[in-house]
């Protein structure tokens, strides 16, 4: 007998596109909550146009929307809108990413639907959140990654601006919308009551750079781009090697001691510069520079073995093949087949949790556009 998911029997009606919105939906989906997809029947999502294709669907769209049943509705459409409202209100929780007022203008929003259903949790993923100065403007992961700071600190100190390669600002946000739903529901449950969450990308991108801000408010400086170095710790970076590079971080004194031990030179640790965590961060180029040169000398698996054999924390570059190829991603069973309508079968990465040693289950493959219609919509009446 499978186990309950935490979140069976939990309705949630996804009212998104593209990323943040999908992929907190997907989160909700992953620990077992019944996720209605609703998309325009007109291309529906607009990832679902990204590449890479196969067979005419898109594996972008497939990575943020396992779990889920796809329903399509014209909500400029009186009858598209009797559809949805109906839907919401027997529904647990509505989730959607537009921008602030379009729901509003559709009679979808919060204050509209909570005299339907009392019950209803209602979370709203924006740019710049529901109300202020910028509620109206749009984002992206990129302007988000922008106006959070984010790109101030990405990149080498001389370097143009570059974003991180990862949409942080569109995940964490879909991480921050799917905790607070998951909490919310303990609330409903003894109250009764539903709630609107409010999830704007500039605000979790922001609670994500902790030490930035804190940095910021305790010497009055901005943080500024490091490469792949950290402002408070060294040695704690990518190192050049023999045949390219590798990262290796070294946060105490103890695992100080045990770098100068496998660079075999135990003169750093007594250096007056390097007695610190502190001051090894303040002189962290000329220790970089002192690394290196004995690096240099052998290959990246050398240093890395040696490294591991110390117990001091360190790693491969790696290419998205290499990692997902790794005998730790292959034991944790988190890359698993799926099939794509029209029985393309591709691999995906899945959720990385796992609960009483179990992993959370594939249950449905991504949905075709529309394929759930006949299941989910009610006939309307004569």
């Amino acid at each position: 007998m499978e186990t309950a998911l935490p979140l069976q029997g939990i309705r949630v009606l996804e009212f998104c596109n593209v990323a943040a919105g999908p992929f907190c939906g997907m989160l909700l989906a992953d620990m077992g909550a019944d996720l209605v997809k609703i998309e325009h029947p007109d291309g529906g999502d607009t990832l679902r146009a990204w590449p890479p294709i196969n067979n005419g669907y898109s594996e972008n769209f497939a990575s943020l929307n396992r779990n889920k049943r796809s329903v399509t509705l014209d909500l400029k459409s009186a009858s598209g809108l009797q559809q949805a409202r109906a839907l919401a209100a027997e529904a647990d929780v509505l989730l959607e990413n537009n921008r602030p007022g379009v729901m509003q203008r559709l009679g979808l929003d919060y204050d509209s639907l909570k005299s339907v259903n009392p019950k209803l949790l209602y979370c709203s993923i924006s740019a710049y959140g529901q109300t202020g100065p910028r509620a109206a403007e749009g984002g992206f992961d990129l302007t988000i990654q922008a106006m959070a700071g984010v790109m101030s600190v990405t990149g080498e100190a001389e370097g143009a601006p570059v974003k991180c390669g990862v949409p942080l600002a569109d995940f964490a946000a879909g991480l921050y919308g799917a905790f607070a739903i998951a909490a919310a529901l303990r609330q409903v449950e003894q109250s009764g009551q539903g709630a609107h969450i409010d999830v704007p990308m500039l605000g979790t991108t922001l609670a994500i750079a902790a030490l930035q801000t804190s940095e910021y408010f305790g010497s009055g400086k901005d943080p500024v781009k490091l490469g792949s170095a950290h402002p408070r710790n060294a040695p704690y970076q990518a190192f050049r090697c023999r045949d390219g590079y590798f990262a290796m971080a070294a946060g105490n004194n103890a695992l100080w001691r045990s770098v100068c031990q496998v660079a075999e030179r135990p003169e750093l640790f007594e250096d007056e510069r390097f007695q610190t965590t502190t001051l090894r961060a303040r002189h962290q180029d000329a220790l970089r520079q002192l690394l290196e040169d004995v690096f240099a000398t052998q290959d990246a698996s050398h240093w890395l073995r040696r490294f591991q054999e110390a117990g001091v924390p360190s790693a491969p570059i790696n290419s998205y093949s290499q990692v997902l190829a790794d005998p730790q991603v292959e034991h944790m069973q988190w890359v698993q087949d799926i099939t794509l309508p029209g029985a393309h079968v591709t691999r995906t990465f899945t959720s990385p949790i796992k609960i009483n040693g179990q992993g959370l289950p594939v249950r449905r493959n991504p949905p075709a556009l529309g394929e759930h219609n006949a299941d989910i919509l009610q006939e309307p009446e004569e």
